[in-house]
This record gives structure tokens, sequence and C-alpha cells, in this order.
């Protein structure tokens, strides 16, 4: 729980905050995208950031998020660390080539004599109404390429740390934003004024308890909160939710810890289920942490379909608090 007088901030405020931090401290830092600018960005995480840094450093372009990210890599080369706003998770797609077979290539190719500390900021996830194009969940695709980092925060207090430690980074960041934490004040500690990093890699225990470990990523960690406070309440059963925060590097010690008190595990994530993140959490621990299992794991992800444009389908498509009741009920029997 918040004390009366901590700081709180909306998950966007938070993100605003860490950009604006670190480019005061640091001239090399700058911003590129679409509509960033005047505009503010598409969910408004940018407003008022031209005004104070001009239009050097926030750089609108062209609809071409190949070009940004092209830009924004060959920047990073050669010292600068850049931003990138990618206004959709769904069109890192147009920009895979720069994503894949640049930015995660270039050290490895190098020797380690060229680096590429970019960011890649981009909205994820869907509940919004926004269609199959503008609402996938696509972080199993980028955690499968070696070179990148993947960071899915979960709240606030982690938001403006993991950005802070992701333009810090020497490699290049997918930095994941689900759409409905922008304004959320859920969960989250105070968030401090100054300066911090959370270091990437580093899981957190967001609830303790011992009678299943939840392992969930980014607007999942809420609803896993809410289906384990339900359950504590109604039923009486002690849930443990790990929120991973960073896919790549994992935190499978946490995972693991977690199940060595509860023996049971259940996965949650909004992506369609075949092929999802989870699946490799699930391989981790079945190859790593077998013999302390009393069950089969359980994944609870989206169906394995388009994200529809109709609310009442989307909200069966994407997990929700009551599909995590149940997958938690039906794993303890």
């Amino acid at each position: 729980m918040l004390k009366n007088n901590a700081r709180q901030l909306t998950y966007l405020e938070a993100l605003r905050e860490a950009m604006q931090q670190k480019m005061r401290a640091d001239n090399d830092v700058y911003l590129i995208g679409e509509d960033i600018a005047e505009y503010g960005g598409a969910f408004g995480v940018t407003v008022g950031m031209l005004e104070e840094f001009g239009s050097e450093r926030i750089r609108n372009t062209p609809i071409s998020e190949e070009a940004i990210i092209g830009i924004a890599a060959g920047s990073a080369i050669t010292g600068m660390r850049p931003i990138a706003e990618i206004m959709f998770s769904d069109f890192i797609t147009i920009a895979m080539d720069q994503i894949a077979n640049q930015a995660a290539k270039i050290c490895y190719m190098f020797g380690g004599k060229a680096r590429v500390p970019m960011v890649i900021r981009t909205a994820g996830g869907g509940g919004t109404g926004a269609a199959a194009q503008h609402s996938q969940s696509l972080e199993a695709i980028v955690a499968h390429i070696p070179g990148l980092k993947v960071v899915m925060p979960s709240c606030p207090y982690d938001a403006k740390g993991l950005l802070i430690s992701s333009i810090n980074d020497d490699n290049p960041v997918i930095f994941i934003e689900h759409k409905l934490l922008y304004k959320n004040k859920k969960y989250t500690n105070s968030v401090p004024e100054e300066m911090y990093e959370i270091p990437l890699g580093k899981g957190d225990i967001k609830k303790g308890g011992s009678d299943i470990s939840i392992v969930a990523t980014s607007y999942m960690v809420q609803k896993s909160l809410e289906a384990a406070e339900k359950l504590s309440l109604e039923k009486g059963i002690d849930c443990e939710v790990v929120d991973i925060r960073t896919l790549k590097p994992l935190d499978i010690d946490i995972i693991l810890n977690s199940i060595k008190k509860t023996g049971k595990l259940i996965c949650v994530e909004e992506a369609p289920v075949f092929g999802g993140f989870m699946g490799e959490v699930v391989a981790q621990v079945s190859e790593k942490g077998f013999d302390w299992l009393d069950a089969p794991i359980k994944r609870v992800a989206g169906r394995n379909c388009p994200v529809p444009y109709s609310l009442v389908l989307e909200q069966e498509m994407i997990p929700g608090v009551e599909r995590i009741e149940k997958g938690i009920l039906d794993l303890l029997g």
C-alpha cells in the first residue's frame, strides 16, 4: 500500500519523467518517431517535451517505421542514444529488417567494436477496440532474436526504472508499453523524483504466497493480482504473483525459487497461446525445476485468432480475471 504522502505518477507520466531526466543529463539522448513533437505522441507520453528540448532532439518523422529504426540504429552506432517510438507494436513488423538484421546483429558481427545503444518504445496489447492490426502482442517474435533485449513493465515505478536502465544499456532494447497501463496508478510503489535504475533481467515478486505461483507479464500482472486478491478473500487461496519484467534477459531463478515454495505454476500472458513467450518459461522450468512441481504447468493466454474489433469478442480473446481464476482453481484441483 502507498503511504498518504507517497508520490504517485501514472504509467505515462513515469515514462515521460524518465526520458526528460535522461535528456537533461545526456545530450546524446534524443527522441524520434511519428507525431511525437507538437502532438505529444499517440498516447500523450511526449507531451511538453518539444517545448523543453526543441525540434533537434524531439524529431518528428514521416510514416516510415523502417526509416525511423534505420536512422536510430545508424545514429546509435556513432555514439548517440536514440529513443525511437513505434506508435503501435504491430508496426515493428514493417521495420523488422532494420531491427533483426541490423540493430540486433551489429555488435556481434563487428566483434564488439560497434554498439547500438538504442531503445524502441512501442505500445502493445489490446482491450481498446482497436482491431486486429493495432492490438497485437508480438513480444515473442522480438524475444526470439539474438542481440535484442525485451522489457515489459507492469506499473509506473517499474516503467521509470526500467526505461532509464534501457536507455543506459549499450544494446538495442525493445520496450513494450501496454496501452491500458498508460493512465494507470494501480499496484505500484511510490515513484521517486530522482533517477533510479531497475536492472534488466531481474523479476519482481508483486505478491508473496505459498499455494501457487502465477508468472505474468505487463497488464496481465495486474489482472493476476486482482485474481489473487479475489481468491484470497473468497477461498483462502494464497497466490504468489511473479512479474518477470524483462523477457530477455529472463530471470528464471525468481520463478524457480517461487515454485520451490508453492509446487505449482500457472503462466499468464495476453499473446496467443500458440508460440507465446510463456512456452519458453514452461520449457525452462521443466528442464531446471521439474522435481519441485507437484502438478503440470498450466498456461492462460490469448485465443489463437486475430484480435477482434468487437469489444465483446475481444474480451473473450484476451484473458480476463475470471479466466485466470478458473485456471488457478483447475490447477489446484
